[in-house]
């Protein structure tokens, strides 16, 4: 008899908990039997209610945790005030600008560049004309943010006079600028919502470029903002807006 020709095992069912199976799978003859999934997702899901529960508070502010006193253990709660103040503190500390800062020309490298290395610093370069929309309404966010996130440094200049003879198809753009360098250019609005962008699609830039934490406790909102709706698919842009020249 050929000893190398293979043995046929007659193997049933190779998952049942047989004393013959176990017998197979010890010496490797059928695969180890599959784990049962059921045990792994009930631990997923009851994980995830724990979770949920214990960051219930995370959107809450002091106000709205001073009006759960009565449903929530004391020191839980006092917990949460302490981490909302000990943040409030920290934001404080780091809210030097408060205001759009008009900038000049020949003060740019200071102001902006220079500037840089000590926190993010978002130029908007403006419409030369004052008709174009999308600048009008990148201008009024622009002091809603400057308001709202005092540690980071928003600055305006129109754009003909930063650099001669800007295109006004061009405008606004936006430059972000940190440790002296350019890390992000947005020519127009296209890139969010165009003139239907609002706050929250100009915060999303700034978690993007790391200026802001996406778990900054400024990004939380009490009421549901209204989604600014998208451009329409057949709203057609000019292909050469990024044309500098």
């Amino acid at each position: 008899m050929d000893m190398d020709m293979p043995v046929n095992v007659p193997v049933d069912d190779p998952n049942a908990d047989t004393e013959w199976n176990d017998i197979l799978r010890k010496h490797g003859v059928i695969p180890e039997k599959p784990k049962d999934p059921e045990p792994l997702i009930q631990e997923a899901l009851l994980e995830a209610q724990k979770r949920a529960h214990e960051n219930r508070l995370e959107d809450k502010d002091l106000d709205e945790l001073h009006e759960l006193e009565d449903e929530e253990d004391e020191e839980f709660l006092d917990q949460y005030r302490q981490r909302r103040l000990a943040e409030l503190s920290r934001l404080q500390r780091k809210s030097v600008y408060g205001q759009v800062f008009p900038l000049q020309k020949p003060d740019y490298a200071r102001d902006v560049t220079e500037e840089s290395n000590k926190a993010f610093v978002l130029v908007n370069l403006t419409s030369s004309l004052g008709t174009n929309v999308e600048s009008r309404v990148l201008s009024d966010l622009w002091r809603q943010a400057a308001a709202k996130f005092g540690d980071v440094k928003f600055c305006e200049i129109r754009a003909n006079l930063c650099i001669e003879g800007y295109p006004e198809k061009n405008t606004p753009t936006i430059l972000v600028y940190k440790d002296g360098d350019i890390k992000r250019q947005l020519v127009t609005l296209r890139e969010l919502n165009g003139p239907k962008t609002n706050l929250r699609d100009l915060e999303g830039i700034l978690v993007d470029v790391g200026a802001i934490q996406e778990n900054d406790m400024r990004l939380r909102r009490k009421d549901s903002d209204d989604e600014s709706s998208k451009p329409a698919a057949g709203d057609d842009e000019d292909d050469d807006d990024d044309d500098w020249d």
